[in-house]
């Protein structure tokens, strides 16, 4: 299968019959392949070096690098801007758009300058609110909700309009995606909220970590019977831990994370906690890849980064299918000519 065939890369791909952005994750996804994406952790800096460094690590292994849009209510810079950087050189980032710091009208002007600088992907998230970052005093907007920004979205994509009704003379090509959370409990009531993401306009959906299979397995059977199997792409949150204790304190700390006894126990008693959470994380990424309905895996290695080419390797899921990534073809170009002369 053939996924990257831009004639220059950082250009814009053809869109392909029913898709609906040239980017290279939707390709891949409907394709069928296999899809990895993880996330890039914005640096404190105005240095546009600082955000290369980072991408540069997943070189070969990622579909789609997210930018994220001050996570746990953090300042940090702004994913506009990271995927301003990335689309620069080629690489498909994933743009998150919260809704805490910024109302409609800016929201909607995102979208489209995101569009405008080749972002072929955008994850339309809620937010953390404000008292759980570094800057608690700030006052949020929250002017609309993860549902209203994908209806938005939606319609500025294929309506050609704003909410207010004015047209767009070019509309955003944009794969639009949501987040989901199947380890919080009611459970019962995941199926619903999801069919709601989906008919307000989310195309694809990642997960929160997981570290719960089975949990996992009754969420995605819960999608199948309700009939969203066909409707999305699940991408499945994943992440190494580095010791028992971070372990028990994401738990117990952060938002919809549920961590296992067992996994807790299986980190308290290893020799080298880091290596042995990198392990997990393979393991779970073999059972997941099982599961009727996944399409994917979402990489979250926060600050544990440089993990993730090991985790996707030894993984095996990607079957020997190498992302594409700037320097990809002229390296292989380059190897194919040394082939030649040797």
């Amino acid at each position: 299968m053939k996924f990257d065939d831009e004639p220059v890369p950082g250009y814009p791909l053809p869109i392909l019959p029913g898709h609906t952005s040239p980017g290279r994750l939707e390709r891949v996804l409907r394709a069928g392949a296999f899809a990895v994406t993880s996330e890039l952790d914005p640096p404190d800096s105005a240095d546009p070096e600082d955000v290369y460094k980072r991408a540069r690590i997943f070189d070969g292994y990622v579909d789609a690098i997210n930018a994220t849009d001050g996570s746990g209510a953090n300042c940090h810079m702004s994913s506009m801007a990271v995927c301003a950087l990335l689309t620069r050189i080629g690489y498909a980032p994933v743009m998150q758009i919260s809704c805490r710091d910024k109302n409609r009208i800016a929201i909607q002007g995102d979208i489209l300058g995101g569009a405008a600088m080749g972002v072929a992907n955008m994850l339309c998230l809620s937010g953390d609110g404000v008292q759980s970052g570094d800057h608690p005093q700030a006052k949020p907007v929250f002017d609309l909700d993860c549902m209203s920004l994908l209806e938005i979205g939606r319609t500025l994509r294929d309506e050609h309009r704003f909410q207010s009704g004015r047209k767009v003379t070019f509309a955003p090509r944009v794969f639009f995606g949501a987040a989901a959370n199947p380890f919080v409990p009611p459970y019962e009531w995941r199926g619903d909220r999801i069919a709601k993401k989906i008919a307000a306009g989310a195309q694809f959906l990642q997960t929160q970590y997981c570290y719960d299979v089975p949990r996992l397995k009754t969420f995605m059977k819960q999608m199948e019977d309700q009939g969203l199997l066909e409707k999305a792409f699940f991408l499945i949150g994943v992440g190494p831990l580095r010791t028992a204790k971070a372990a028990d304190w994401m738990r117990t700390n952060v938002p919809g994370i549920h961590i296992p006894d067992a996994v807790v126990k299986r980190m308290a008693g290893a020799e080298k906690p880091a290596q042995e959470g990198r392990q997990i994380c393979i393991d779970l990424i073999q059972e997941i890849k099982e599961i009727k309905g996944v399409s994917g895996v979402h990489v979250m290695a926060f600050r544990q980064e440089e993990s993730v080419a090991e985790i996707i390797d030894r993984s095996g899921v990607l079957q020997g299918r190498v992302p594409w990534y700037p320097e990809r073809d002229t390296l292989k170009n380059q190897a194919n000519e040394t082939k030649e002369t040797t």
